[in-house]
């Protein structure tokens, strides 16, 4: 059997051994993005991210890996238990520290199981479990991993869902009016109508890639970034020199869509570009205009896959204004393996009452989608 290591630093790891074990179309799980953060400044311990990844090993060489992290808070996560935490300290128990195999400040679905073949990959809850078990942690989490990632996880791993509105290309859409032709006439009609009213601004879009972005557009995109975390009163985690890493090491999957008026930057949006997919993380602005947001953070990035030949479109975690917008609910996962019997049992009845409310709130969705009936994506 592999040996399992954890590792405190993905320094620890040839990025060729890590990189190895996945296919290279889901640019979060890549060595140059996850080493980055921890490298420039992004994770810190008294943020709740310590890294702690896990490695099974055959002597010298890698076969498996998961991205993780000791966690003693839910910051940063997006698939939220604090009552789970309240319900330990009620009966006197500790919940943290967690173990959490995910990207951090990342709800992007995507491998969490690296392996070099199918049965290294399905070793790795069960060691997860083992690992944490020894530890004396209470629990193990893996947030948005692939579907097809479900057969790994046995009947003690709990499953939770939730709902993200993506956008998808059926094959059909070559441009911006295909997309709209699809959509019934109210939806349609408002569309053209936020478009108009930032052109009628004088705003214009100038989309660059890492390669492509001087100093000074990385420079305002992270302003943009601390702009909203400031106006939402949250810390910001990503650093300037992050931007720089990611532009750097990773200089056709960052994306940047920046927005100019009267020779100004006043908004950005930053994305990452995958295999078949656009991943929109950060938007920020120093003008306010109506229909700005939903021009830099959706049309822009719509008009860029068609353009490009993209597939799909994910905008970020929340918002059911996407809908209006074309981007229509999917199901995003994530299993939860609790060590202490009885709140494996108790909690058990709890995501399964969680998933059936979120199945049909999903379905509801789907049945005010903005499509026609005959063209729904």
């Amino acid at each position: 059997m592999p040996d399992i290591r954890l590792h405190r630093a993905l320094s620890e790891i040839p990025a060729a051994a890590w990189d190895g074990l996945h296919d290279g179309r889901n640019p979060f799980i890549a060595h140059a993005f996850l080493h980055g953060l921890e490298a420039t400044g992004c994770l810190r311990p008294d943020w709740g991210w310590t890294p702690c990844h896990l490695g099974l090993w055959e002597g010298e060489r890698l076969v498996a890996a998961a991205p993780g992290y000791l966690k003693d808070n839910t910051h940063g996560e997006f698939v939220f238990d604090h009552a789970w935490a309240e319900a330990y300290a009620r009966h006197g128990l500790h919940y943290y520290p967690k173990w959490l195999c995910a990207v951090p400040y990342s709800p992007v679905t995507g491998p969490r199981l690296l392996g070099r073949d199918a049965a290294a990959r399905a070793a790795l809850p069960e060691a997860m479990r083992e690992w944490v078990a020894r530890a004396g942690l209470s629990s193990a989490h893996v947030n948005f991993h692939l579907e097809s990632d479900e057969a790994a996880f046995g009947a003690d791993w709990l499953l939770r869902e939730d709902i993200q509105f993506h956008w998808r290309n059926p094959g059909h859409w070559h441009g911006f009016e295909d997309f709209l032709a699809a959509l019934d006439h109210k939806h349609r009609k408002n569309i053209r109508q936020e478009r108009r009213k930032v052109a009628e601004a004088g705003i214009r879009f100038r989309i660059v890639h890492g390669d492509q972005a001087s100093e000074d557009d990385l420079a305002a995109m992270h302003g943009f970034y601390l702009q909203t975390f400031a106006d939402y009163g949250n810390a910001p985690a990503l650093t300037l020199d992050f931007l720089r890493h990611l532009a750097r090491t990773m200089p056709r999957q960052l994306v940047l869509v920046l927005a100019e008026r009267a020779g100004r930057t006043i908004a950005g949006a930053l994305c990452l570009r995958g295999g078949d997919t656009l991943y929109g993380r950060y938007w920020g602005a120093t003008e306010q205009h109506p229909g700005l947001h939903f021009e830099t953070c959706y049309y822009q990035g719509i008009t860029y896959c068609l353009r490009e030949g993209l597939a799909r479109f994910e905008p970020g975690a929340q918002g059911r204004h996407k809908l209006a917008r074309g981007f229509l609910p999917v199901a995003v996962r994530s299993r939860h393996w609790i060590a202490e019997p009885r709140f494996a049992v108790a909690l058990r009845d709890w995501c399964a009452q969680e998933t059936a409310d979120v199945r049909r709130q999903r379905q509801a969705l789907l049945a005010h989608n903005p499509f026609r009936a005959e063209d729904i994506a």
